[in-house]
């Protein structure tokens, strides 16, 4: 999330250029050569180029339910999910360039047709780019916590961007949050409850669903006895009531 925030200016009491915050950090680490080969000749083929609005029947040249994948990391959740749901068209967006990488290779070694990567900011990509009430469902699974409290700002999921993705799902679509930061999620919840256009499904954090693999990460975190937390709200639907889409 991009926010101005003013300089320190300068003994002649001018104001510096404005520094923008955002809710990621580029952490490049060291990509692997298969990972940079992934990159310079798979994501040409299953890339996506910003455009706005993102046109989902052109992009994976049929017409289906769409889920948002914000932060995919290295993309094993990502590809496990796709694999399992051929008729759902999946949209990984992420910055980090070696996990953009190791999604692609995943994509091309298991010939999965239903996902494609784009590299941009997640915030601007929701603002600008995904027209209203058109997704089926939004996944943001294990957001950077940003633990310490001064960089709290930082954290993804504030009530501003939270409103926004809920106005991109459509009526009886979800928002699925996991997190093994408690205070984050405490926060999280809170944010969720809060917003309108949202209603849980569950009286607070939900069981973890099928569909959600335990990965290497979260299971090593069990171990340590690091809790995760899944949260799981629906954008109702009038017309459907007491009908979930997941």
């Amino acid at each position: 999330m991009q926010v101005t925030a003013p300089g320190n200016g300068d003994a002649q009491g001018t104001r510096a250029p404005q520094r923008p915050i955002r809710s990621f950090v580029l952490r490049q680490g060291r990509m692997s050569p298969a990972q940079q080969r992934a990159c310079d000749e798979l994501l040409p083929r299953y890339g996506v180029d910003p455009a706005t609005p993102l046109d989902f029947e052109r992009i994976y040249g049929r017409r289906a339910p769409v889920v948002l994948e914000i932060g995919f990391g290295m993309g094993e959740t990502t590809a496990a999910i796709a694999a399992a749901q051929p008729d759902i068209d999946f949209l990984g967006v992420e910055m980090h360039l070696p996990g953009v990488g190791a999604l692609l290779r995943r994509i091309d070694e298991q010939g999965l047709a239903n996902v494609r990567v784009l590299r941009h900011d997640a915030v601007e990509v929701v603002a600008t780019m995904i027209v209203p009430a058109t997704l089926a469902g939004i996944h943001v699974f294990f957001p950077d916590p940003w633990p310490k409290k001064r960089h709290h700002k930082r954290r993804l999921l504030q009530p501003g961007f939270v409103h926004e993705l809920a106005l991109r799902v459509a009526p009886g679509g979800y928002l699925h949050v996991a997190t093994d930061w408690e205070d984050y999620a405490q926060e999280i919840l809170a944010t969720l409850s809060a917003e309108p256009l949202l209603e849980n499904t569950a009286l607070d954090y939900a069981p973890r669903p099928a569909y959600r693999p335990l990965t290497k990460f979260e299971a090593r975190g069990l171990r340590l006895g690091h809790r995760v937390r899944d949260l799981i709200f629906r954008r109702p639907n009038p017309e459907k009531q007491g009908r979930t889409t997941f």
